[in-house]
């Protein structure tokens, strides 16, 4: 069997596997938040918060609620690792420096994941655990929430209030995110990675030297960071250390866990409107995108210029052999176009035009199908705004779902999709016309700027992916990139449940002969050319500079 005849037998599996879980998924995720009654564990967790889950929330409450959630976890991550060096179960390693630990703590709880540290030299087990993992669960449960948020303002009316958080929070946890995990998890371990709480041992002598490795719960975090669209790897390698990712099966797997929330939950959002045929408008449009990214990517990698690529099959620097240039590429388009961050492959290494790909995945803004929930609350604001064009085009007040779409809405909805793209700019800007942050660069020219905007593009859209070559372990670059993260994931949400709140105090519009049928074909083919015209007006200057140059000097 040839590499490329893999690679689509891989993908035509991954989508059955997906298509598979679509239905029970999203209709389960729809009843857990639209129920009115609570687990008994749930109860325990409310009283001890203090929280009454009850109670409704406008947009303003419920927004404070997920910053107060957030900031307390900023603050009790930092202070984990800084006391590192003091909390059994260390491994010997000494306590994170401040501006890593900013770093790693802004990172985690925005679900972004970056890591500016090796995992395995760096972190013991009770960061690791306490710290990292916690967080993977409930930053995940924050973004579906949110997303809910939204959903819930579409389908009410005549009324603020979008549900509760904390209810909204906990339920996300205890219901979807730890049943999965634990499932996925049992599956990993079955197929070898790691799972226990050895310390460092030598393994064998390598140049002269000693080799050691560490142990660690990598199964069950692994499994989180998959699910919930995290991306930390317990490994520097993250997911291409066998430890973590053993066998094509495993990578498959993985790939699959990672797209499996963000492509159900349109399923969820068409049961909450009460509409099954605008969640497959909105599932067409996710994954028109992502089958077209991945095809570019495979043609991309699989391209031969040379007999060195003609012998490996491929494109085959910075990827592992037993997972090929056809599963890297599905891995690589997935990760970039959710907010996971995880690899198997090194981007830094593919092609030009390659690494250009995985980089418009995370500008388009990581929605298709996006992260747990900020990818459904990315595209449904990318709807509005398609909404809003057609409009435009035939001189009628734009309405969606039953929804004027006015002046304020379509404020709200362009302040979102301006955040990422000022934050990417800016900084990568202010890293290369200063003189330190350079030196960071492994290489100059195109494929050294593409380093650095590599880094603020995954930071702001809270992706975590590196491109690799990049010393980001600095104080400027812990610095910028923390805030980079804190500001990209909840300045957007600031707007996304504003927008909500406004959605829903309307009255419902009833639909007219002259309404634009928003569950057909041609609203799909207008929400994919508005996603990549905008993101190609965006971003199209600095990518001329960065991946396409290298893509054509190659």
């Amino acid at each position: 069997m040839g590499p490329v005849l893999a690679g689509v037998l891989q993908l035509l599996a991954l989508i059955a596997a997906l298509a598979l879980a679509y239905v029970p998924l999203g209709n389960y995720m729809a009843r857990v938040y639209t129920s009115t009654k609570h687990w008994r564990v749930e109860k325990w967790i409310y009283k001890g918060i203090g929280a009454n889950p009850d109670t409704e929330m406008r947009w303003p409450a419920y927004l404070r609620g997920v910053l107060a959630f957030s900031a307390v976890s900023v603050v009790f991550l930092y202070l984990l690792q800084r006391l590192q060096g003091h909390l059994p179960g260390s491994l010997g390693f000494k306590s994170i420096d401040p501006d890593q630990a900013f770093n790693t703590a802004a990172s985690f709880v925005t679900n972004t994941n970056w890591q500016s540290y090796y995992g395995e030299q760096a972190m013991g087990h009770v960061v690791q655990t306490a710290g990292l993992a916690v967080q993977n669960f409930v930053s995940a449960a924050v973004g579906i929430a949110v997303a809910v948020a939204l959903v819930r303002g579409f389908a009410r009316s005549r009324t603020g209030e979008l549900g509760n958080f904390w209810s909204d929070l906990v339920r996300g946890v205890t219901r979807i995110l730890l049943p999965g995990a634990f499932l996925a998890a049992i599956v990993l371990v079955a197929c070898g990675v790691i799972q226990n709480f050895s310390g460092i041992h030598e393994v064998g002598q390598f140049m002269g030297g000693s080799q050691q490795w560490n142990g660690g719960a990598v199964a069950s975090q692994e499994a989180i960071k998959e699910f919930g669209t995290n991306g930390g790897g317990y490994f520097n390698a993250n997911s291409a250390h066998p430890f973590e990712n053993p066998t094509p099966f495993t990578n498959l797997f993985e790939v699959f866990l990672l797209l499996v929330i963000p492509f159900a939950l349109t399923r969820t959002f068409g049961v909450m409107v009460g509409s099954i045929k605008q969640g497959y408008a909105i599932l067409a449009t996710m994954a028109t995108i992502w089958v077209g990214f991945i095809a570019l990517m495979m043609w991309t990698e699989f391209a031969h210029h040379g007999p060195a690529l003609e012998i490996a099959g491929g494109a085959m620097e910075g990827k592992e052999t037993r997972i090929g240039v056809g599963a890297s590429s599905i891995f690589a388009v997935s990760t970039t176009l959710t907010s996971t961050g995880a690899v198997d492959s090194f981007h830094s290494s593919f092609t030009g035009l390659g690494g250009g790909i995985t980089m418009l995945g995370m500008q388009l803004g990581e929605i298709a199908p996006g992260g747990t929930g900020s990818g459904l609350y990315g595209m449904l604001v990318m709807a509005i705004i398609a909404v809003f064009i057609a409009g435009l085009m035939v001189g009628r007040t734009p309405e969606y779902l039953g929804k004027k779409i006015g002046t304020r809405e379509i404020k709200f909805a362009a302040c979102y999709i301006l955040i990422t793209p000022a934050l990417v700019l800016i900084f990568t800007a202010a890293a290369m016309a200063l003189p330190t942050p350079g030196n960071s660069m492994t290489n100059s020219g195109a494929h050294g700027f593409s380093e650095i905007l590599y880094a603020y593009t995954s930071a702001s859209n809270n992706n975590g992916s590196a491109f690799a070559g990049l010393n980001a372990d600095t104080q400027w670059f812990n610095s910028t990139l923390g805030l980079a993260m804190l500001l990209g994931r909840f300045l957007p949400m600031v707007f996304v449940l504003a927008l909500a709140g406004s959605l829903a105090e309307q009255k419902p519009v009833p639909a007219t002969a002259g309404t634009l049928r928003t569950e057909k074909p041609l609203f799909t083919g207008l929400l994919v050319g508005a996603i990549l015209i905008i993101t190609g007006l965006t971003y199209f200057p600095a990518l001329a500079l960065g991946p396409l140059a290298e893509g054509l000097a190659s």
